[in-house]
């Protein structure tokens, strides 16, 4: 487990969560996105980059015709400080998000608290999780990607950037960019394989036959 010791979120009874862990209940694994992978993966920083070089050459290329190349080369520097401007604003906004965000696996569910601006947390009891399916990220990172079961409707736009990419008509929930992907599946693999096989207990008393 990955603890958090951020002091911003000191009013959270449990670091990710909004209320205390109920009994029986226990954290197995927390953490967070990768910040340039999240901004490689999610808002482009790679595409946004190539495309300021592909200007910045373009324009060059031009010009060298009737400024010979070492008279055009500076016409780039523009172009080049317009994306690294544009790129790092991505940083920001990625690292913003990714030290908002608080991913958590119980023994019972998994937890989401994301939100930069208007904080939230989605939980997701195993028996709302149909599937969960990982696949690799930038950075040697990977995206843990859920399809839920139920009606409730889940919002694009307020979950972004912590989604499955492009699928709007049904909303896929997804723990994005994470460290170490493949042992976080093992974790949760194993949990809801345990939750599963564990027996159902009611407290109600019932009668016995007697021998």
């Amino acid at each position: 487990m990955a603890h958090d010791d951020d002091p911003d979120l000191a009013f959270e009874p449990v670091p990710g969560l909004p209320e205390a862990l109920p009994q029986g209940e226990e954290i197995l694994w927390q953490g967070r996105p990768a910040t340039f992978a999240l901004a490689r993966a999610s808002m482009g920083l790679t595409w946004i980059a190539g495309y300021f070089v592909l200007l910045a050459c373009a324009r060059v290329a031009a010009s060298a015709g009737t400024m010979g190349w070492a008279g055009a080369l500076p016409l780039a520097i523009p172009f080049l400080l317009l994306g690294a401007v544009s790129c790092g604003i991505i940083v920001v906004i990625a690292m913003i998000q990714a030290r908002a965000t608080l991913y958590t696996i119980t023994n019972r569910r998994v937890a989401m608290r994301i939100g930069a601006a208007l904080t939230i947390t989605l939980n997701l009891p195993f028996a709302r999780i149909a599937s969960a399916d990982m696949a690799p990220s930038p950075g040697r990172t990977g995206t843990i990607v859920f399809t839920t079961m139920g009606e409730a409707r889940l919002s694009y736009f307020v979950l972004w950037p912590h989604i499955r990419p492009w699928h709007m008509k049904q909303v896929q929930p997804a723990m994005r960019c994470i460290p170490d992907a493949e042992r976080v599946a093992r974790i949760l693999s194993e949990a809801v394989e345990t939750s599963i096989c564990q027996p159902e207990i009611s407290p109600r008393p019932m009668a016995l036959a007697a021998e």
